[in-house]
């Protein structure tokens, strides 16, 4: 489980550490390697910026992510189910918009999802 705010591409795929008495690097695995043969939970997922979206989009379309960091190159299986959560933007769902405008997630990025369900609360105007 982790959260779009504050998530970085390093904290969903693999950061580049220094190893134990200082001497080296090593890969410390992110939420997306961590969940690999499971389930990753992100939550707030519309706030996760451009950049580490292309990150995500790498690991649900390949199963895997690259990581060449600090003279450090491997490939880490990201075998996971992802279940997203995001807001509308603007807060208000639009019906007559398209779900990436609603969502202001890119289309490539949403195909990747094997089911999108859309939750409205609609306000009653009495209450």
């Amino acid at each position: 489980m982790t959260t779009g705010t504050g998530s970085t591409a390093a904290g969903l795929t693999a950061a580049a550490v220094r190893s134990d008495g200082g001497e080296g690097w090593a890969l410390e695995a992110g939420a997306l390697v961590l969940a690999d043969g499971g389930v990753c939970c992100i939550d707030e997922f519309d706030t996760i910026s451009v950049g580490e979206r292309a990150a995500i989009h790498e690991a649900m379309e390949q199963q895997t992510v690259s990581i060449a960091k600090c003279g450090l190159v491997a490939t880490l299986q990201t075998r996971c189910a992802v279940l997203a959560a995001t807001n509308p933007k603007g807060m208000k769902f639009d019906p007559a918009a398209s779900l990436a405008v609603n969502t202001g997630l890119a289309p490539p990025l949403l195909s990747r999802f094997d089911c999108v369900l859309v939750l409205v609360d609609e306000k009653d105007p009495d209450q």
